[in-house]
């Protein structure tokens, strides 16, 4: 097979290819430097503010209080768990969570942060032993926070995965967003927005507490200290004690089967391996104009990416609308319009702006402003060059072997009857049954063959001419052409 003799190929790959989405993500955590500037700690104090020995709820007897783990990385699977369960209990005393985490994803975190401050029950953040990161965002979301002994929160700074899985700096309009939303966070609580900022930004001074250059993490004495916690508890059977409830019903909160699906299907890889394989099913289809295995298994992977990210509230309506839009105008280009046309190209820009929306958790005017929306598109169009070669690679690998064509063939034809050995077919016309891309079938004296164009795309109906075999194919080329 020669790559010249297929000129559409390479265009219209190119154009299908750039749907392909390259996952990545910001997220909340420390950025390591050679100094070791992050997560600096003040001096400890020895005028440490005394801890509350009581959290006044006014409840009945026997009221619930609701005990959530926060207790790995903070993603999306998480989010969909905490919001759900804060939904479903608003006759709850209180809602406990308990933190410890190293942080994990930027839309993640605010989604629980929201989710937190417009709770109707009364929220506290058990820290133990650590809430760093995005785990000192939801806890400062919370009306109380009580930090075990030796307990850790801070060092917020927002990073982005790099390609080779290091963390890289974000750009300052995220450190600026990111800032904002710590310190509009612990002000709705009443707590310091100076401090929450420091925690984000090495930037931000405060006399005393913070120099210039360091991220800001705070012990459990310092929190006292600076307002920042309300109380100790070596436990949670101590923190309920400084609950004023008689008999408090504890319920621990537990993820659902679904929620547990989800949190696995938007984990980074496997989100990216479903549209890969999505995407691969689709070109198959549209170079070989058939509907089989890869075209069905393509569906299903995008139907899987799509209702996990559904589940975290990724995906709501207008991308499920505008991605099923999308697919169908791509679908009348492929089967009902010769040539790249309108609905091609409309078709296309919905599936891309569909899955490229798929990506942000953040509002859209922030993630333009951020740069979150331009490294979503820019990771689009980086995956575009592999997805194309991935594709060309299994047409070339396949297209003419006895698997491939099982793989492209319509489950519903009938009647296909393979090469026929006979060399006297060299020379006979017959008709195009289907589209050659380059391969297809063809119609000699009322049998069907296996061809392949000799160099162009051949639309069906063109009257044809063997004018060779290449293994068990015809090699066609229009009539009148030489």
């Amino acid at each position: 097979m020669r790559w010249a003799q297929y000129p559409r190929l390479s265009f219209r790959g190119f154009l299908i290819a750039s749907v392909i989405l390259c996952t990545a993500q910001v997220t909340l955590g420390q950025k390591p430097d050679d100094d070791d500037d992050s997560g600096y700690r003040p001096q400890p104090s020895t005028n440490v503010q005394s801890d509350v020995q009581a959290l006044p709820i006014d409840a009945p007897p026997g009221s619930k209080v609701v005990v959530i783990a926060i207790d790995r990385t903070v993603e999306l699977g998480l989010a969909a768990f905490v919001r759900r369960e804060i939904e479903n209990n608003p006759d709850a005393a209180a809602i406990v969570l308990d933190v410890n985490t190293l942080g994990g994803r930027v839309d993640a975190a605010i989604q629980i942060r929201d989710a937190l401050l417009e709770a109707k029950p009364r929220t506290i953040a058990f820290i133990h032993p650590r809430a760093i990161s995005a785990g000192a965002l939801i806890s400062l979301a919370c009306d109380n926070v009580i930090m075990t002994e030796g307990g850790t929160i801070g060092a917020a700074t927002p990073i982005q995965a790099g390609p080779g899985g290091q963390a890289d700096a974000v750009g300052e309009k995220m450190v600026s967003y990111m800032r904002t939303e710590m310190r509009a966070t612990a002000e709705a609580n009443g707590r310091r927005g100076d401090i929450a900022e420091a925690m984000v930004d090495n930037e931000v001074v405060i006399p005393g507490i913070v120099d210039t250059g360091k991220l800001l993490t705070l012990d459990t004495d310092q929190a006292l200290k600076l307002g920042m916690a309300d109380g100790k508890a070596a436990n949670l059977d101590e923190l309920m004690a400084k609950l004023t409830l008689e008999n408090p019903t504890i319920q621990t909160g537990e993820s659902n089967w679904g929620e547990e699906i989800a949190r696995w299907l938007t984990e980074p890889t496997i989100s990216g391996l479903l549209l890969s394989v999505g995407m691969l099913g689709l070109m198959v289809a549209f170079y070989t104009r058939t509907v089989g295995a890869f075209t069905v298994v393509g569906f299903v992977s995008l139907a899987m990416f799509f209702g996990g990210h559904a589940v975290v509230h990724l995906v709501g309506w207008e991308e499920a609308l505008l991605f099923i839009a999308g697919v169908a105008l791509v679908v009348v280009e492929i089967f009902f319009v010769p040539g790249l046309g309108v609905p091609g190209v409309l078709g296309l820009v919905f599936v891309i702006a569909a899955l490229v929306l798929a990506l942000i958790g953040i509002p859209l005017d922030v993630s333009f402003q951020t740069g979150v929306l331009a490294d979503a598109m820019t990771r689009v169009l980086l995956s575009l060059l592999g997805a194309f070669v991935l594709a060309v690679v299994v047409m070339r690998l396949f297209s003419r072997t006895a698997m491939g064509r099982a793989l492209v063939l319509e489950d519903a034809e009938t009647g296909f009857l393979s090469a026929p050995s006979a060399s006297d077919l060299v020379g006979q016309t017959g008709e195009a049954l289907t589209d050659l891309r380059p391969a297809g079938k063809i119609i000699i004296d009322g049998e069907r063959h296996e061809a392949t164009s000799e160099r162009e795309f051949i639309a069906r109906g063109t009257k044809v001419r063997v004018i060779g075999k290449d293994g068990a194919e015809l090699v066609v080329r229009p009539v009148g052409v030489k």
